[in-house]
């Protein structure tokens, strides 16, 4: 098999979402006829609803700013599943992903003869074990590892790490994880070991109940944001600068990524990077060197085009809130599209009143929700349906230098989105 071979193998496996099969028994059973790989590294680990990517990013790039090599595993990716599992900075090449596709494969298929295993691992079992591999063949110092829809139950979930990090909760794949934030909270409260520290962002309070009874029971030791104080100096719509004190201690951080919910992102990877023993220099210069593509990415200027993958409702609130505040009055250009699981309503009803001008499409992915059926919500009234990305990417043209455009809704857009934009000269 070649790399597009492989790739469209796990494609087939199902969707992440779709075909989700919570519980360990499956990696644990895999992680044990290779060798264990999860074995083999230092692990952060990270759950939260909202914002769990962007810390990463920010932890990794702290530990890499330290000199210390890293490896990076998020989810989901924008062109190819390479992206999702990064080595000092940069997604894996095909040729390493091929290499530990057939390991991992191989050893399924094995299993499954045998009858020790019962069908071959998902999509996203598949793409963890092989991240384990690569981070086991690299020798990796420490791994910053996302989690994927949930906690407990995630796949990723066979760590024992130094750290657990807890991002902001929210509503999302509640069909999953619970109807209730203190559901959600319980579940992504599972990657609590014992005596493992675990960092908390700032929490609603619903989810903080949970997670602090999750940590007692655990004997792990609460590192919460909330018990820092946070001095903004300054905040414009492409970062912020601030510090965080507490006692005598102080972190001064410069925050690279845009909108105001990043200074909070930023303020949990800064108490993890703090707790993992890094010195307030080294957690400043690694901050403020971090990317996180396709989050409120400013690609273009005159006019500005920005990328944001905008999936939830929280997402959506967090852009809404951007908008508001740093480009009240211009025409806002809002092309947009997203997967059918989910909070349309919510999503809508937040940024389309927004929208000066509303495009909506579909990407291709088969989980898309039509634009035509976007359209039918209140909210979309007054909207644009134009059937395929690149058709609605055209629209860039009709902006004037002053306006801004964001491509949002979903982060399968931004990365359908991104190629095309290349093409048109855009993006560089």
């Amino acid at each position: 098999m070649n790399h597009p071979a492989e790739v469209q193998y796990l494609y087939s496996l199902g969707n992440e979402v779709k075909t989700i099969k919570l519980g360990l028994e499956r990696m644990q059973l895999m992680l044990e006829a290779l060798g264990h790989p999860e074995r083999a590294c230092r692990f952060v680990h990270v759950a939260g609803t909202n914002g769990k990517g962007s810390t990463c990013a920010m932890i990794e790039r702290g530990l890499r700013t330290k000199g210390l090599s890293t490896g990076l595993y998020t989810s989901p990716h924008f062109v190819d599943p390479t992206e999702r599992i990064q080595l000092s900075g940069k997604p894996i090449s095909e040729a390493q992903f091929s290499n530990v596709f057939h390991e991992m494969h191989n050893v399924a298929e094995a299993l499954i003869q045998r009858g020790g295993l019962d069908m071959h691992p998902t999509y996203f079992e598949s793409l963890t074990l092989m991240a384990f591999l690569v981070f086991r063949q690299a020798r990796v110092h420490t791994v910053i590892l996302e989690t994927g829809l949930g906690g407990r139950l995630d796949a990723t979930n066979v760590v024992t790490p130094i750290l657990s990090v807890i991002t902001a909760i929210d509503f999302d794949h509640m069909q999953w994880l619970g109807d209730t934030i203190e559901k959600i909270a319980s579940e992504k409260a599972g990657i609590i070991k014992p005596g493992v520290p675990v960092v908390v962002a700032r929490q609603r309070p619903e989810a903080r109940i949970p997670i602090e009874r999750a940590a007692l029971e655990a004997h792990a030791p609460l590192r919460d944001v909330e018990q820092w104080t946070m001095r903004v100096d300054s905040v414009d719509a492409y970062g912020g600068t601030y510090s965080l004190s507490q006692g005598e201690t102080t972190l001064e951080v410069h925050c690279p990524l845009a909108g105001e919910h990043q200074l909070h992102n930023s303020a949990t990877a800064a108490l993890a990077l703090h707790q993992l023993g890094l010195t307030p220099r080294e957690i400043f210069d690694g901050i403020a060197q971090a990317e996180w593509p396709g989050r409120l990415e400013r690609i273009h200027q005159r006019p500005d085009i920005i990328l944001d993958g905008a999936h939830n409702s929280a997402g959506a609130a967090a852009l809404a809130a951007y908008i508001r505040h740093f480009h009240q009055g211009r025409n806002v250009w809002m092309i947009f599209g997203v997967m059918a699981d989910k909070q349309i309503d919510e999503i809508a009803e937040i940024l389309f009143p927004l929208a000066t001008h509303l495009i909506l499409t579909a990407p291709d992915q088969a989980r898309a929700m039509p634009a035509a059926e976007i359209a039918k919500l209140p909210a979309a009234h007054s909207a644009r349906i134009v059937p395929t990305v690149a058709e609605a990417l055209q629209a860039i043209h009709q902006a004037a230098a002053d306006d801004v455009v964001f491509i949002t809704g979903s982060l399968y857009l931004v990365g359908e989105a991104r190629p095309i934009l290349k093409q048109m000269g855009v993006l560089a």
